[in-house]
């Protein structure tokens, strides 16, 4: 999937308000940890996490991904109106049905021509979501594509430790669900155009995608529930990234060295030392959001490319590399010219 005439012509990320600390959790679940003979900080020590964001109560992922929205048409300067796409990624979803995109598309007031969609793929969802518009880009069937993401933990957060708290949840159990407090709440969105559009804008020239689907099995999960084989899901995550990365040299003609900025999905800190190593890459091309902001799913990436953005560390001409895993097991590496 290697793209000409794609550019982002907008980029936003909103950070949700509400900070819970590990050690909030930690004090909470104590009873659990001490009865079970847990000494380990395994949220904070091991995994790096010490804080994530939560949203005000009741806020669905179609609100969020609609902040998001508006923050990156008025980034982009372009009226709703001239999207012909709308693609909605978000893990967490309003409803079954309808579409999360079809709730973001009323709330912004697309044209009745805007094509609308959700597209799900856990964590890597994003990145393909700009590829989906991007083809429509590249072949001039629209001018300007929208892609969102709102993602909401705060009912994870409040089922899992109300069954983590429970005097009877055994060791493994306990196990089990530790990976689900490491999500974090937040949103993004980009507007993508067709170059000749907005021909000073970076590049999106597209990406690689490698699967290892027989091993759909590690990490399960649901609105309130999220059960994960950790050790497993890195081993193998690893693998199926370092064979993903070896075709996007050859792609995109990669050499670790030439390339300005790595944003790497955050999930944690074995998970990110993991990638850095494996790959070669050099640390300080890393930013790292995960330990105040936990694993935002799917936005992850647009969220630390626009954090990036926001604190001026991109320069015109910068190589960036995306790299995006999810459960499944699915990976795409793709590249942004800025």
């Amino acid at each position: 999937m290697l793209f000409k005439n794609v550019s982002i012509a907008g980029l936003a990320h909103v950070d949700a308000p509400h900070t819970l600390t590990s050690q909030e959790i930690n004090e909470r679940l104590k009873p659990t940890l001490d009865r079970l003979g847990i000494r380990v900080d395994v949220l904070g020590d091991i995994a790096g996490i010490h804080a994530r964001r939560l949203w005000d109560e009741g806020m669905q992922a179609s609100d969020v991904a609609t902040l998001a929205a508006r923050k990156a048409l008025a980034d982009a300067g372009i009226g709703v109106e001239k999207i012909g796409l709308l693609v909605n990624t978000s893990v967490s979803r309003d409803y079954l049905e309808p579409s999360t995109a079809s709730i973001v598309s009323g709330n912004l007031g697309v044209s009745d021509e805007c094509m609308t969609f959700d597209v799900a793929n856990a964590c890597l969802a994003f990145i393909n979501g700009m590829d989906i518009a991007a083809r429509m880009l590249e072949r001039g069937e629209i001018d300007y594509a929208l892609v969102v993401d709102g993602e909401t933990a705060n009912l994870v957060y409040e089922k899992t430790l109300e069954r983590m708290s429970a005097p009877d949840v055994t060791e493994q159990e306990f196990r089990d669900e530790m990976a689900a407090l490491t999500l974090g709440c937040g949103a993004a969105a980009m507007v993508l155009a067709r170059r000749e559009l907005v021909p000073d804008a970076p590049r999106y020239k597209g990406g690689v995608t490698r699967s290892a689907t027989e091993f759909n099995q590690l990490c399960r999960g649901n609105l309130d529930r999220m059960v994960t084989d950790t050790r497993l899901l890195l081993i193998e995550g690893i693998k199926l990234a370092t064979k993903t990365f070896a075709a996007a040299k050859q792609a995109l003609g990669w050499a670790v060295d030439e390339l300005d900025q790595f944003v790497i999905h955050q999930v944690s800190r074995p998970h990110t030392k993991a990638f850095i190593k494996s790959l070669g890459v050099d640390p300080k091309k890393v930013m790292t959001i995960f330990g105040e902001h936990g694993n935002i799913g799917p936005a992850s990436v647009p969220i630390v490319l626009s954090k990036l953005k926001e604190l001026g560390r991109l320069k015109k001409g910068d190589r960036i590399a995306l790299l995006g895993i999810g459960s499944g097991l699915n990976c795409s590496m793709a590249e942004v010219e800025w």
